[in-house]
């Protein structure tokens, strides 16, 4: 895959004005909303994370690396699936560098810059998430290959790492990005018509989704150690998949 890079440069008036709109507006809708480690992580990145600046990928970058070795790579955009999963298993989340416009403010069928770093980066300070996905992406490059194994790993980052849950006490609090990014998204998770289930492996890998439509079913894991444990479980599913 050629590598491209972020042109800061290229940023106009508008831009700056979706960044920090969308940015303040999640700032002020997720407390009590999303789960603490995400707000802590934001926190903790809020020097190079903010709505004053749109985000610099080298300045994010050395945050990451000093945390959890991570780092932002830059994408045209969708990428082939087995791509996506190498970059994962190296620690290289992959991020486009285009902002959507005033007029899609609440609704955008591809994933823009926004999403990805707002909604996916600042858990991967938190090691046991950050190691999560990185072995998911081992997982990816090791069973990717099959079709339906494929399938399956898109349904579990869809259920986990777009659209998962968390329970804290006896309150829900969301984790995923495609919710944490989304105004839309967020309110929804605390209306009625939804059903909240527990984390389950095996369910999971069987449960379709559709995306243009809003989720009406999620997954809600213990803790984040929980989701990391899983992927022995994961593993192990896989491999009895590939060699049935």
């Amino acid at each position: 895959m050629k590598k491209m890079t972020q042109d800061y440069s290229k940023y106009t008036e508008e831009d700056r004005k979706v960044w920090k709109t969308l940015f303040e507006r999640q700032q002020k809708n997720l407390p009590g909303k999303a789960h603490p480690e995400y707000l802590n992580c934001l926190e903790q990145l809020s020097d190079v994370l903010n709505p004053d600046e749109i985000v610099n990928f080298d300045k994010l970058n050395e945050y990451l690396m000093a945390e959890n070795g991570w780092s932002v790579v830059v994408v045209p955009g969708l990428i082939p699936v087995d791509d996506f999963f190498k970059l994962l298993s190296e620690k290289k989340f992959c991020s486009s560098t285009w902002l959507r416009s005033m007029d899609q403010l609440n609704y955008l069928e591809e994933p823009d810059m926004f999403h990805d770093i707002f909604g996916h980066i600042p858990l991967l300070m938190n090691s046991e998430y950050a190691h999560f996905v990185e072995e998911f992406g081992k997982l990816g490059v090791e069973f990717g290959h099959n079709k339906t194994v494929e399938k399956q790993l898109q349904r579990l980052y869809w259920f986990t790492v777009e659209f998962g849950l968390i329970k804290m006490e006896e309150n829900t609090r969301i984790y995923g990005a495609g919710i944490i990014s989304s105004a839309g998204e967020t309110d929804h998770i605390f209306e009625d018509d939804i059903e909240v289930l527990p984390y389950d492996v095996e369910k999971v890998l069987y449960n379709d989704f559709i995306t243009s439509e809003i989720q009406t079913r999620y997954y809600e894991i213990e803790s984040y150690e929980e989701l990391f444990k899983s992927v022995k479980d994961l593993e192990k599913t896989l491999k009895e998949e590939v060699t049935a």
